[in-house]
C-alpha cells in the first residue's frame, strides 16, 4: 500500500508528521539578513496548518553572496533559526535551514565586491562577469557551508538543505554551462559538492538531515545539465544524503523552476520518477514542480514518483493545506499566477498571496475565524473576488450576510477574464464557502439607492464591492469599426471575422492574454502598446520572455512603442513615441484593456457604508480579495444589529 500525504515519515533518525514540505523561497520578511519574527510567523503558521517539513528561505553561507538586499547571512541567522525551530517543533515539524550561494548567478550591488563563479562566463541575465574562483575561494567556500551548518546546529535545527538548484553556485560547478576549468574542480564537476557535503555532515552528525536540492535538467538542448547526467549525479551522491529534491532549470532557463499557469503543473513527475529510479532507493526524493493539487500529490506517492511532495505555493494559498488534506476539506487554491509570490523584482515587495493577503502579514492581520462579541446583519453589494471574501470573512465571524448582484453568476471580473481560466478556481473556492457558511446570494438583482436605505435603517452594514466600469477611449473612434471591453469577449463581444487590434496600455497580464485568446479563435490580431516589449509588467511574474514567445508563435503581430491617434473606417492611425512617425493598421474591432474607472455612484450618499476593490480604485486580485477582508475584520463589532429576527428586503429584487 503507498504511503498517503498525510503520513510520517523518519529521516535520520527524525519524524515529519507529513509527506508534504514547504520549500525555501525568498520572502523579503528580513531584518537587515536575519531572520525576522515575520519569518516565524510566516513558518509557525504553515507548521500549525500540518506542513511535515519546512526549509527555510536560503542563507547565504559566505559574505561575498549577497543576492538581493534582505537576503539572509547564515552568520546572522542563529537566533531567528532558534526561534522558527521553538515555533515550529510544537506542531511536530521538521525545520531544515536552507543554506547556499549563488555566485555567478546573484549581485554585486549590495556586497559592491565581484562575484564568484566556477568560470569566467558572464551571466545570462545580469551579463556581469564574475571573477574564475582559485582555490583559495574554493577553500573559503567549503569552510562557509561547514560554519553556516554549526551554526545551524547551534540553533537545533532537525538538518540543513543545501542549494544546487537553478541559482546555485553548486550547480554552476556542475554544469558544462558554466564549468570549464582545467583542473580537477572541472574533471570531476561534482567534486566541489562532495567536499560541503562532507563538511556539512561533520557537523550534522547522523542524526541530523543532510537535504540536497538539486537542478535535474538545465533544459537546454546544446549543453549543460540533462535528466541523464543529473541520474548520473544523483546515484553519486545519494549515499550521502537524507533527501534528495529534484528541481530543473538553470542559467538560460530561469523561469523553468516556478513557472506560472502557462505550465502544467507537477512538471517534473517524469523527471522525479527517473531520478528516483536512478537512486535506487539509497535516499527519499522529493517532487517539486507546481504541486498545488493535492489530488497531483496523491497520484506521485502512488505512483511511486516520490516519497515526498513539495507544495510551496500551496502552502503560501493555505496555510491549512495539510490540515483540509487530513479533514477532506478543500483548500484555499493557488492559480499559479506569481504575481506576489515571487518576490525578487524592483518593487521589492513582501511575499504574500492573491488568495490569502494574510500570508507574509501573519503578525499584524487579525485572526479571520475569531467569531465578533456583537453580530447582525451584512448586505454586500458585488459578487467579485473582494465582495465574496468580505462575505467570507464576515459568515465566519458570526454575521447573517447576502451577497446581491447584478449577475446571475458570482466572480465579477475574474468572471469575465479570457485566457485566465485558472483564476476563476479562486472565485469558485470563495463562493462554495460562502455557501457552506450560510451566506444567501440573491443574484439577477440590481441594488439601488433606496436598498441601501432600508437595509441601513433595519440595522444592517453595507459593503459596497460594485466593481469598476469602463474609461472612455483617449482616442477618437469613428465610422463602423466596434469598440469591445476586454471583459466583455466571453459574451460574445468581438464578431467573428475582420483584424482585431488589442489596445494595452497598462502592459499586464490582461493585454497578452486577451490577444492570445483571440489568436486561439482563428482571429487577426495585433497588439498596440507604448512600452518596448509586450507584456512589460509580466517581468514580475516571470513570464515577459515565455508571453512574447507565444504571441509570436501564435502570429500576434506587435506594434511597440506606439500610441493610437484615432481610429476610423480607413483603419487604425498610430504613432511611435520616438520617432513621431505615423502609420496605418488594419481595425474592424478594437479591443480595450486599459485601466477602468471605479463604478462608485451607488452608495454616493451613504458615508457608512464601506467600499472595497475596484469601486475605490480598479486594481488587481490580491487588493480586491486583502480590501474584502480587511473590510470584514473592521465592520464595527458595537453595530448590534436592532432586526434580529426581521432580514431586510431588496427593493428591486427580481
Amino acid at each position: 500500500m503507498s504511503a498517503q500525504l498525510t503520513d510520517p515519515i523518519t529521516l535520520a533518525g527524525r519524524h515529519a508528521p507529513a509527506r508534504v514540505l514547504l520549500g525555501p523561497h525568498p520572502t523579503n520578511l528580513g531584518a537587515g539578513r536575519a531572520l525576522s519574527p515575520r519569518h516565524v510567523a510566516y513558518y509557525e503558521r504553515r507548521a500549525r496548518g500540518g506542513a511535515g517539513i519546512v526549509v527555510t528561505e536560503v542563507a547565504s553561507v559566505h559574505a561575498s553572496d549577497w543576492p538581493y538586499e534582505r537576503a539572509p547571512l547564515a552568520s546572522d541567522c542563529v537566533g531567528g533559526w532558534r526561534d522558527v525551530v521553538a515555533a515550529c517543533r510544537p506542531h511536530g515539524t521538521l525545520v531544515l535551514a536552507g543554506l547556499g550561494h549563488t555566485g555567478l548567478q546573484g549581485s554585486s550591488a549590495y556586497s559592491q565586491a565581484v562575484l564568484w563563479g566556477p568560470s569566467g562566463i558572464a551571466d545570462v541575465i545580469s551579463r556581469e562577469m564574475p571573477m574564475q574562483m582559485e582555490q583559495a575561494e574554493i577553500d573559503g567556500l567549503v569552510e562557509g557551508f561547514r560554519a553556516a551548518a554549526a551554526a545551524a546546529v547551534s540553533a537545533d535545527v532537525d538538518g540543513v538543505e543545501l542549494d544546487a538548484g537553478p541559482r546555485g553556485l553548486l550547480r554552476q560547478f556542475h554544469s558544462n554551462l558554466t564549468n570549464v576549468r582545467a583542473d580537477e574542480y572541472g574533471a570531476d564537476p561534482l567534486r566541489l559538492t562532495r567536499e560541503v557535503l562532507a563538511a556539512v555532515r561533520d557537523e550534522l552528525g547522523p542524526d541530523r538531515v543532510l537535504s540536497l536540492r538539486l537542478s535535474c535538467d538545465e533544459a537546454t538542448s546544446w549543453a549543460g545539465i540533462t535528466p541523464s547526467i543529473a541520474a548520473g549525479h544523483a546515484r553519486e551522491l545519494a549515499e550521502a544524503l537524507d533527501l534528495l529534491v529534484v528541481v530543473r532549470g538553470g542559467p538560460m532557463t530561469p523561469n523553468a523552476y516556478r513557472p506560472d499557469f502557462h505550465q502544467s503543473p507537477a512538471f517534473n513527475t517524469e523527471l522525479c520518477r527517473n531520478i528516483r529510479s536512478a537512486v535506487a532507493g539509497m535516499v527519499p526524493v522529493v517532487l517539486q514542480g507546481s504541486v498545488v493539487d493535492p489530488a497531483d500529490a496523491r497520484r506521485a506517492l502512488d505512483e511511486g514518483v516520490a516519497d515526498v511532495v513539495e507544495m510551496t505555493r500551496a502552502q503560501i494559498a493555505d496555510p491549512d493545506l495539510v490540515v483540509k488534506i487530513r479533514r477532506r476539506a478543500a483548500p484555499r487554491p493557488c492559480v499559479l499566477c506569481n504575481q506576489t509570490c515571487q518576490v525578487l523584482d524592483p518593487r521589492n515587495p513582501v511575499v504574500t498571496c492573491v488568495g490569502n493577503p494574510t500570508a507574509g502579514h501573519e503578525t499584524v492581520d487579525p485572526v479571520e475565524g475569531i467569531a465578533d462579541v456583537a453580530t447582525g446583519a451584512v448586505l454586500v453589494v458585488g459578487g467579485g473576488p473582494a465582495g465574496l471574501e468580505a462575505a467570507r470573512v464576515l459568515a465566519l465571524r458570526g454575521h447573517r450576510v447576502t451577497v446581491a448582484d447584478a449577475s446571475a453568476r458570482v466572480g465579477g471580473m475574474v468572471r469575465a477574464a479570457v485566457g485566465a481560466p485558472h483564476l476563476r478556481a479562486l472565485t469558485d473556492w470563495l463562493e462554495n464557502e460562502c455557501r457552506s457558511l450560510g451566506v444567501e446570494f440573491r443574484l439577477g438583482t440590481t441594488v439601488s439607492d433606496a436598498d441601501i436605505d432600508a437595509a441601513e435603517r433595519e440595522g444592517a452594514t453595507v459593503v459596497l464591492a460594485t466593481g469598476s466600469r469602463p474609461r472612455p477611449l483617449p482616442f477618437p473612434v469613428e465610422g463602423s469599426v466596434r469598440c469591445v471591453g476586454a471583459a466583455d469577449l466571453l459574451d460574445g463581444g468581438a464578431p467573428a471575422e475582420g483584424p482585431h487590434v488589442v489596445f494595452d496600455p497598462v502592459g499586464g497580464p490582461v493585454g497578452v492574454a486577451v490577444a492570445e485568446w483571440l489568436a486561439a479563435q482563428g482571429r487577426d490580431v495585433s497588439i498596440v502598446t507604448q512600452d518596448s516589449v509586450a507584456g512589460s509588467r509580466l517581468g514580475m511574474t516571470g513570464d515577459l520572455a515565455d508571453a512574447n514567445s507565444r504571441l509570436q508563435r501564435a502570429g500576434v503581430t506587435r506594434h511597440l512603442d506606439s500610441r493610437i491617434v484615432s481610429i476610423g473606417d480607413d483603419g487604425m492611425r498610430i504613432r511611435n513615441r520616438y520617432t513621431a512617425e505615423e502609420s496605418v493598421v488594419p481595425c474592424t474591432v478594437l479591443i480595450d484593456c486599459s485601466h477602468r474607472l471605479p463604478e462608485d455612484t451607488l452608495g454616493s450618499s451613504h458615508t457608512d457604508a464601506v467600499r472595497v476593490g475596484d469601486c475605490v480604485a480598479p486594481r488587481t486580485l490580491l487588493e480586491a480579495v486583502r480590501e474584502g477582508r480587511t473590510a470584514a475584520l473592521t465592520v464595527s463589532a458595537h453595530r448590534q444589529n436592532e432586526f434580529d429576527h426581521h432580514p431586510f428586503t431588496l427593493v428591486n429584487e427580481r
